[in-house]
Formats: C-alpha cells, structure tokens, sequence
C-alpha cells in the first residue's frame, strides 16, 4: 500500500510540476485503470482523484484532461471487449484471469443479470471495472451497441473523477 501511495505522489508531483502533461497523465491512468488485465495490478483510480485539485490549482484546463481520461477509459475498456470478443470463454485460462476464477464468475453473473446497464454502471466498480467489458466480448454483445455505453460511461466515470477536487480547489481553495 505504501509503494502505491509514494507512486500517486510522484505522479501528482510530476502533472504539478509538467502542466502540460497533465492530459497524457490522465488518458494513461484511467486507460490502465481500465484494461481487464493490466487494471489488476494498476489501480489508478485515487490519482485521478487527485488530479482533479491539482489541475485546477496549476491552472491547467479540466475539459482537456476530463477528454484525455474519458478517451484512455473507453480505449481500455474497447480493448478489453476485443480481448474477450477474440478468445471467448478460453479468455478463462489466460494469465492473470486464470488467478481470479471469482471475479470472473462475479462478472459474468453481473453481465448476465443487468446486460447493457452493466456494463455502464460496472465501470463505477473497482473489481468489476476489470472484467465486465471482456466478458461483454466473451458473450458477444452488439459492438456498437458495448461502444455507446462504453463511451458514455467514460465520460461520466472521469467526470466523477476529477470534477470534484476541482470544483472543491476552485471555489474553497481546499
């Protein structure tokens, strides 16, 4: 806990000093929070947290990095909906996934119960973040049907992200 802690620092500490990388920050931790695999053992989503007061206390712009973040969410997520769309249930028997038999099952019960609206509301949800767009793949759901609700929920999940700290830094100087 303590090595991830001193890694969102670092990272906070860099957009602080790098402004201007703020954006590319941003697309590259939410698409890492947001891949099935990689999202595993890069949990992001405290620094982006954080990110929101810092770029507001830097003056740098919030639509930028809010698009950046919402883009490296649905890329991650896209990805991961083509990596089950290609390997189907054998998706299973890959490293790491093959680890995490239960939050595979907890995925696909949650896929199988709530479908589409799953798949929007399971990006909110740390373990299910991981899994719910490849098993949207594995069960073959509409393509343009998954990147509709893929994209929408991007924008939102960065939006909830990052506008908060901002607002807060902006109007109480917190």
């Amino acid at each position: 806990m303590l090595e991830l802690e001193a890694f969102g620092r670092e990272v906070l500490a860099f957009v602080t000093a790098h402004a201007h990388w703020a954006p590319y920050i941003a697309f590259a931790l939410a698409f890492g929070e947001s891949l099935a695999v990689l999202s595993l053992f890069f949990p992001a989503t405290f620094v982006l947290i954080g990110l929101g007061p810092v770029i507001e206390a830097g003056g740098i712009a919030f639509a930028p990095v809010w698009a950046a973040a919402a883009a490296g969410a649905a890329l991650g997520d896209a990805l991961s909906y083509w990596v089950g769309f290609y390997f189907k249930s054998g998706v299973r028997r890959l490293w790491p996934l093959r680890n995490y038999p239960e939050m595979m099952n907890r995925g696909e019960l949650f896929f199988q119960r709530f479908g589409t609206l799953g798949v929007f509301i399971g990006r909110f949800f740390g373990p299910l973040r991981a899994v719910v767009p490849l098993i949207a793949g594995m069960f073959a759901m509409p393509h343009f049907l998954f990147q509709m609700v893929n994209i929408a929920s991007a924008m939102l999940w960065a939006f909830v992200l990052l506008a908060p700290g901002a607002v807060a830094m902006k109007y109480w100087g917190w």
